[in-house]
C-alpha cells in the first residue's frame, strides 16, 4: 500500500467522520433514502466495529471518542437501548452489540454489559427452524441467510464464552453444521445466499430449499462469521474451533477461481460474463478482510493472504475516487439485496443485478475500512522483521 493510498483513506475518514453522527450518518444511505430517523441497525454497527479497530492500531483518542458517543446515543444508563425491541426478532440487530463488549472493557461502565443482557435474551426465544437455526427474522419464517450468521454468531459464541461459562457454545456449532449440510453447492463449494427448510417459498429450489445464485456479500458475510466466531472460540473447544476454521480455508479455496484479474469479484462470482454483472466492492472487501485477519490470526496459511491484498487493491484501484469538490467517494456498492418481501426478490440474476449501486455506503465502508486495518498490520508486521 503505497503513502499517497493511505493519505487518501485517511482523508476519506476524516471526511466521513467529520459529516456524520448517531442522528445522521452520511453512510448509511438505506436510512437517507427512506426519509426515516435512525434507529439501532447493523449497517452503523458495522462502521462502529471499523471505527474502533482504527482506535486499535493508531491509539487516536478521536476514533473512540466517536464510536462511544454513537453507541452513547443509543444505550441509556439502564441499559435499555433506544429504538431496540428483543421482540422484533432480526438477527441484524445482535451485530451492533458486538461493540459493547469493548466499550465495557475500556471504561468499565455497567450499562455496557446490562446492553449485551438485554440483547443476548432476543437469541433465548428468537424463532428457529426445526434443526435449531435461527430464522434470519421473524417476517421470514424457516428461513436462514448467511448473512444472519455474522450479524448474530460471533457475538453469541463471545457472549457464551465470557459471560456464561461456554454453555450454548455447541449451539452456535450446530447452526454452522447446518449450513455446511444445507447450502454448500458441492461443485463449487461456495454457499447459497438462502435456505427454506420449509421449501415453500417461490425463490427456494424444491429439493434443495436453496436460494438459486450465490451473491458476493453474503458469501462475505459468511467468511467473516467463521473468522470472528472462530477467534471467539476458546482454545478448549479444540475441535470446534478447528472445524470453523476449516470451513473457512475450503471456502477461500473456493473463492479464489472467481478472483478477478482485477482482484475483485463480481456481484454474482460465479457467472463473471452475464449480462449486468459487476464488480462488487462491498462482498469483496468482506473478503478481503476475513482472509487477511484470518491470516493474521493463524487460522489460514500465509499463502492466502495475497487473495486479500489483491482485492483491497482492486477496490482502491477501481472505485476509490474523487468527486468534482475533490471529496473522495468510495463506489460500487450494491445498495441492498435479500430474497422475498414484498418486491418480490426471487434470487435471479436479473434481481441481483437491478439492486441499486451506490457509493459511500456503510456496507461498503465499513468493510474496506476494516480490510485497510489489516493492511497496516501488515506492515507493522514487516516493519518488525
Amino acid at each position: 500500500m503505497t503513502k499517497e493510498t493511505k493519505a487518501q483513506i485517511e482523508e476519506y475518514i476524516a471526511y466521513l467522520l467529520a459529516n456524520s453522527s448517531a442522528e445522521k450518518p452520511m453512510w448509511n444511505k438505506e436510512m437517507i433514502r427512506q426519509g426515516k430517523k435512525n434507529k439501532w441497525n447493523y449497517i452503523d454497527g458495522c462502521m462502529i466495529t471499523a471505527i474502533l479497530s482504527l482506535y486499535e492500531i493508531t491509539g487516536e483518542e478521536k476514533y473512540f471518542d466517536f464510536a462511544k458517543e454513537f453507541i452513547d446515543f443509543f444505550v441509556r444508563e439502564d441499559g435499555t437501548i433506544r429504538t431496540y425491541d428483543v421482540k422484533e426478532y432480526n438477527l441484524d440487530n445482535i451485530n451492533t452489540a458486538s461493540n459493547l463488549f469493548f466499550l465495557y472493557d475500556k471504561t468499565g461502565d455497567e450499562k455496557y454489559r446490562k446492553a449485551l443482557d438485554l440483547v443476548r435474551t432476543q437469541l433465548d426465544t428468537m424463532p428457529r427452524t426445526k434443526e435449531g437455526s435461527f430464522w434470519h427474522k421473524d417476517i421470514y419464517p424457516n428461513q436462514v441467510w448467511l448473512d444472519g450468521l455474522y450479524m448474530a454468531e460471533p457475538f453469541y459464541m463471545r457472549y457464551e464464552t465470557r459471560f456464561s461459562k461456554m454453555e450454548k457454545c455447541q449451539d452456535v456449532i450446530h447452526q454452522f453444521k447446518n449450513v455446511k449440510a444445507h447450502m454448500q453447492d458441492p461443485v463449487t463449494g461456495l454457499y447459497y445466499h438462502g435456505y427454506d427448510e420449509s421449501r415453500k417459498m417461490y425463490w427456494a429450489d424444491p429439493v434443495t430449499g436453496c436460494s438459486p445464485n450465490f451473491w458476493l456479500r453474503s458469501l462475505g458475510w459468511f467468511s467473516l462469521a467463521l473468522i470472528e466466531t472462530a477467534q471467539a472460540t476458546d482454545e478448549s473447544l479444540y475441535y470446534e474451533k478447528r472445524f470453523l476454521i476449516s470451513l473457512m480455508e475450503d471456502l477461500a479455496d473456493a473463492l479464489a477461481p472467481f478472483q478477478s484479474e482485477e482482484g475483485m469479484f463480481y456481484q454474482v462470482p460465479d457467472k463473471p460474463e452475464a449480462p449486468g454483472n459487476y464488480l462488487e466492492t462491498s462482498g469483496t472487501a468482506l473478503i478481503a478482510y476475513a482472509i487477511l485477519k484470518g491470516v493474521r490470526l493463524g487460522f489460514l496459511a500465509p499463502r492466502y493472504a495475497s487473495i486479500g491484498e489483491r482485492a483491497f487493491d482492486g477496490i482502491v484501484k477501481k472505485y476509490l475516487s474523487k468527486n468534482e469538490d475533490g471529496t473522495l467517494k468510495l463506489s460500487g456498492i450494491c445498495l441492498v439485496a435479500g430474497l422475498g418481501g414484498k418486491q418480490h426478490r426471487d434470487g435471479s440474476l436479473e434481481y441481483y443485478f437491478s439492486e441499486p449501486v451506490v457509493e459511500n455506503e456503510a456496507k461498503g465502508v465499513a468493510p474496506f475500512l476494516l480490510a485497510y486495518t489489516e493492511m497496516i498490520r501488515r506492515e507493522g508486521n514487516e516493519d518488525a522483521v
